[in-house]
């Protein structure tokens, strides 16, 4: 089928002024030129997408179809455009993915990173769970995914970034009163307390069990929150204890009363975030580069809360 963006261009102004000589002058053409351009899309698509009448135009149930289309096919070539014209001026692109539990704490600084060094560099960022940001990667639907390491996928590449420490959070009061003191206490001795985990589904719910040595169906266990801000002020309340990873540690002391966190006692476990690309898709220094500053602000958030106030 040779239709051309003209004609679909000419169609949606003639809906649009309902009108010949209107959608003529909108369109900068005469209105012969913009007649025969309806009539050959009308031959195209094998009826008549207008109704004529002597100072009005309706759609037909074809053309309201077709018109449909038309929005979708336009807005398409309408980026297209703007995507050729950036590529022209030297302009580049990165679509970045990352989890929640760790984009609200490293995405404002890695954006204002990458503001400053290319002001050129148009970025997208979409955030969801490991998995469905794992089948993005596969889709080609974005370049590259801040994630916890490994993933254990074939086809990807992937780059340890920095260690992100897991606290122990909870009350006052609850960590005041955990039978082997808030000094030396261990993931594993926390099966008798009552653990708050985000909802199933979340990589850190899975690390968390893991690294306590807990089965998800405990009794002891409730993993029903959707988000680390509200598993904070569930935990500051008394509700119970969870594990907080260093990126968010310092962000949710300031945000939310009441919040206390303690350190493991050594070993102190972890989780390994990284970078994640596609095996197909060309390095060509960028992911290097993305990966060092990301690094160095994920680095620089680690360190703060290990300091001493």
């Amino acid at each position: 089928m040779n239709f051309t963006l003209r004609q679909l261009q000419y169609f949606k102004a003639l809906v649009q002024q309902r009108n010949f000589g209107r959608a003529a002058q909108t369109c900068h053409v005469s209105q012969p030129a913009l007649s025969v351009q309806i009539k050959q899309l009308e031959e195209l698509m094998g009826g008549a997408l207008v109704e004529r009448h002597a100072r009005d135009v309706v759609p037909t149930p074809l053309g309201r179809d077709v018109l449909s289309l038309v929005e979708d096919v336009l807005g398409a070539a309408s980026l297209l455009d703007h995507l050729a014209r950036d590529q022209s001026d030297g302009r580049r692109s990165l679509s970045l993915g990352i989890i929640p539990t760790m984009a609200p704490y490293l995405l404002p600084g890695v954006l204002a990173a990458l503001r400053a060094g290319d002001l050129s560099l148009q970025v997208q960022i979409r955030e969801a769970r490991t998995e469905r940001l794992i089948a993005a990667l596969k889709a080609g639907e974005i370049d590259a995914a801040v994630l916890a390491l490994p993933t254990s996928t074939k086809g990807l590449t992937e780059m340890s970034l920095f260690e992100d420490r897991f606290l122990l959070a909870g009350s006052e009061g609850r960590l005041r009163n955990l039978p082997q003191g808030a000094d030396a206490v261990r993931p594993t001795d926390l099966k008798s307390a009552h653990l708050m985990l985000l909802e199933d589904g979340h990589c850190l719910t899975d690390q968390a069990l893991e690294v306590c040595g807990q089965d998800r169906n405990s009794a002891h266990i409730n993993m029903g929150a959707s988000s680390l801000p509200t598993l904070s002020r569930l935990v500051a309340e008394g509700f119970g204890l969870t594990l907080m990873p260093e990126l968010a540690a310092k962000s949710e002391l300031a945000a939310v009363p009441g919040l206390n966190l303690i350190r493991f006692s050594s070993p102190e476990p972890a989780r390994t975030v990284g970078l994640v690309r596609r095996e197909t898709t060309s390095g060509d220094g960028w992911f290097d580069d993305l990966a060092a500053l990301i690094r160095q602000v994920g680095e620089g958030i680690v360190h703060d809360s290990r300091s001493p106030d």
